[in-house]
């Protein structure tokens, strides 16, 4: 590169960040978009419910969208990991595991998040494939299936009502003894839907698709699909590097123009929101990305 110093510095090269980067370049905006190559949903094998997109394998979205941003001559792209983010008294730099530097005005992240996984053989294997985390991306391709969901507490109650409308074939695993109320407890059964508190010790499958739950008791359960709502990290750590507000779920605080409680550092995609959907990270990364020009603009025309 002949040069370290950029307008914008993207963190993430996926759909939020590649979003942004059209915005920008379109906006002839000086941008490097730096991406370490492991989206969160590599191992999935096709995405949906991103309207003229629908059943194409996430990576070929990616391709294509990188080679409609590739055409911006201002945009440059760096393969490798960022280590750390900071803030100079005018800029802000970036370091990679590389060694390598650079610099910007403004950043944004669209680092994406980090699943993690459970101690459950079989479980890293089957996600994204036949362990799924949304009914909106993958509920219609298992829809009337037998159906199982992880999770317990509230957020099982409440996600179960999502995916009894795709399936009346549906149990709840809570994976030890449940935290669910006795009224909600009576809700499930309500409406046929089986309550199992045993522990899972694996799940069977062949190449990611989901044959059976085994149980540490000796028990099976034979299933199409199962829905799990695990925990996430931060794919950096911008709570400790950049001093960014988390929300008491771990996403990065935003407001209504994807900036963060860091003046000069934006966000958007997965590592800000719930709704992890690649129709939601393009939506967001677009916006990100004009609201960054547009404070580009004021402040290079005077104002503060």
């Amino acid at each position: 590169m002949q040069s370290k110093n950029f307008d914008v510095i993207i963190i993430g090269g996926s759909y939020a960040g590649l979003s942004a980067g059209m915005a920008l370049g379109r906006s002839l905006r000086n941008v490097l978009i730096i991406d370490h190559g492991k989206p969160c949903n590599r191992q999935t094998p096709h995405s949906h419910n991103f309207i003229t997109h629908d059943g194409k394998t996430p990576k070929e979205i990616r391709e294509l969208a990188k080679k409609d941003v590739e055409k911006y001559k201002t945009i440059q792209f760096y393969d490798g990991k960022v280590m750390r983010v900071g803030k100079n008294t005018d800029d802000f730099y970036v370091e990679l595991s590389s060694g390598d530097q650079f610099y910007a005005r403004k950043i944004i992240l669209a680092s994406g998040i980090k699943d993690m996984m459970p101690d459950i053989p079989g479980f890293t294997e089957c996600w994204g494939i036949s362990v799924i985390h949304c009914p909106y991306c993958h509920g219609y391709e298992v829809k009337n299936e037998v159906t199982g969901i992880l999770s317990d507490g509230d957020m099982a109650y409440e996600f179960s009502k999502l995916v009894f409308n795709l399936t009346k074939e549906l149990t709840l695993f809570t994976n030890g003894k449940t935290k669910l109320t006795s009224e909600q407890i009576g809700k499930l059964k309500q409406n046929k839907i089986k309550l199992n508190e045993d522990e899972i010790k694996s799940i069977e499958h062949e190449n990611g698709y989901i044959q059976k739950l085994i149980f540490t008791n000796g028990k099976t359960v034979s299933l199409k699909a199962l829905y799990a709502k695990i925990p996430f990290e931060q794919n950096i750590d911008v709570s400790e590097t950049l001093s960014c507000e988390l929300t008491e779920q771990g996403f990065i605080k935003v407001d209504f123009m994807q900036k963060t409680s860091v003046p000069g550092v934006f966000a958007c995609g997965d590592n800000v929101t719930m709704m992890r959907s690649v129709a939601n990270a393009v939506a967001q990364g677009n916006f990100a990305g004009a609201m960054v020009n547009k404070e580009l603009s004021e402040e290079e025309f005077g104002y503060k």
